[in-house]
């Protein structure tokens, strides 16, 4: 009789081990994309995480192509010619650091009629700053994009693509709307042109918001294919303040943004 007692609380034992193990688990891989504070809120009070805008739902083959300002300006008057060629429009999204260097250029990229967002002022990840610290990167970058491209700012992307409940808080109370992508050229890594233009064009429908950076290698010689490509299908290129929707919409858990 001890023995059987013995025994069953061997197996209690292991059964409460696992449930810490899984516990514990989860609570690793959560901190991976949220703050310490929002890994407890989420586990242990269930609060529902937020999510950005990645995709519109969209009937008219609207498309929103974006590309993010860090570091260098090389390439930048060349895609801005790309597009007047091509009779299209873009998003651009600039770290305040990059105005600083390239205030000029902003004003051109505002006056040929690109939206302009903010991708933070120093590039930072935002998911390892304060929420004070998130509010003054964003009010310094929209302060600086502002006042060199005389455009008001509505729109946020993160560095990193990095986010969490408190960024977009902080986004939403200064009036941005925070815009990741669905479509992803992965320009960045120095891939050839023709892998960029396969990365793009394989995977944009309607309502796509596409990622690339202004000064990623081959951009510039992948970027008349995609255009004209994707034209030759139908799809339109629109500035993803006129994509996304305003009012009378919710975010299901991929990002699309979706008309109620």
């Amino acid at each position: 009789m001890k023995g059987h007692r013995k025994m069953n609380f061997i197996v209690l034992k292991a059964k409460w081990l696992k449930l810490f193990v899984l516990f514990f688990c989860v609570v690793v891989v959560l901190s991976f994309s949220l703050s310490s504070s929002e890994v407890l809120a989420s586990v242990v009070f269930g609060i529902k995480r937020k999510i950005p805008i990645y995709c519109v739902e969209n009937d008219n083959k609207e498309i929103a192509i974006s590309f993010d300002a860090a570091w260098g300006s090389d390439k930048t008057e060349k895609i801005l010619n790309i597009l007047k060629d091509n009779d299209i429009t873009a998003t651009f999204f600039l770290v305040g650091m990059w105005v600083d260097k390239y205030p000029e250029m902003t004003k051109k990229i505002a006056d040929y009629g690109c939206a302009i967002g903010t991708h933070s002022n120093t590039h930072a990840d935002f998911v390892k700053l304060s929420k004070e610290q998130i509010l003054l990167e964003l009010n310094q970058s929209v302060d600086k994009i502002e006042k060199a491209s005389g455009q008001k700012v509505a729109l946020f992307r993160a560095p990193y693509g990095s986010y969490n409940n408190t960024t977009l808080d902080c986004a939403e109370s200064l009036g941005l709307k925070t815009i990741q992508w669905d479509v992803d050229s992965l320009d960045w890594k120095g891939i050839s042109s023709a892998t960029i233009c396969s990365n793009v064009i394989s995977k944009v429908k309607s309502g796509s918001i596409i990622l690339c950076h202004n000064n990623a290698d081959h951009i510039v010689e992948a970027l008349p294919s995609i255009i004209s490509t994707l034209k030759a299908r139908g799809f339109k290129f629109v500035k993803i303040s006129d994509l996304i929707l305003k009012e009378n919409y919710k975010i299901d858990n991929t990002g699309k943004q979706i008309r109620v």
